[in-house]
């Protein structure tokens, strides 16, 4: 699946086009993935149906769906070089990702520190205090702890 925005911008769901170094780095910048190594990076993407944003051969956008295919998915990992903020790659990225025809009749799950808003907008409403969730436990060596 490819959509052209603008002359210029491409989406696709192609993970032939992905370029992890390119999603790693933009990862890196965020608040919620800014500590994950490559290998992480790699499975996650070969775990998900991934979309990749593009400006020519630049990779400038990423987001992932992780999904059964048959009751829910999550959508993760939304990024958009900073250049291109504010122009609507991004609207059209979520806009691209929610009329996919995989996750059509799918309920959609995400968590979000800052983009309640924009999120509102594609019909993701606030959840009540029903939802849980359980963090990796950590191994020794990595807590610093013996």
């Amino acid at each position: 699946m490819e959509r052209k925005f603008r002359e210029d911008i491409l989406v696709s769901d192609e993970k032939a086009k992905l370029q992890p170094d390119r999603i790693w780095e933009l990862l890196k910048k965020t608040y919620w993935a800014g500590e994950r190594d490559m290998d992480t990076v790699l499975r996650s993407i070969e775990n998900s149906l991934c979309f990749g944003v593009y400006e020519g051969e630049e990779q400038i956008g990423f987001a992932r769906c992780v999904t059964d295919y048959a009751t829910m998915f999550w959508l993760a990992d939304v990024v958009m070089d900073e250049r291109f903020r504010g122009q609507g790659i991004g609207k059209m990225l979520i806009e691209t990702i929610l009329g996919h025809e995989r996750l059509q009749g799918l309920t959609g799950l995400l968590a979000t520190r800052d983009a309640q808003g924009f999120y509102s907008r594609y019909g993701f409403e606030p959840l009540d205090v029903r939802f849980y969730r359980k963090r990796p436990v950590q191994k020794p060596e990595e807590s610093g702890q013996d």
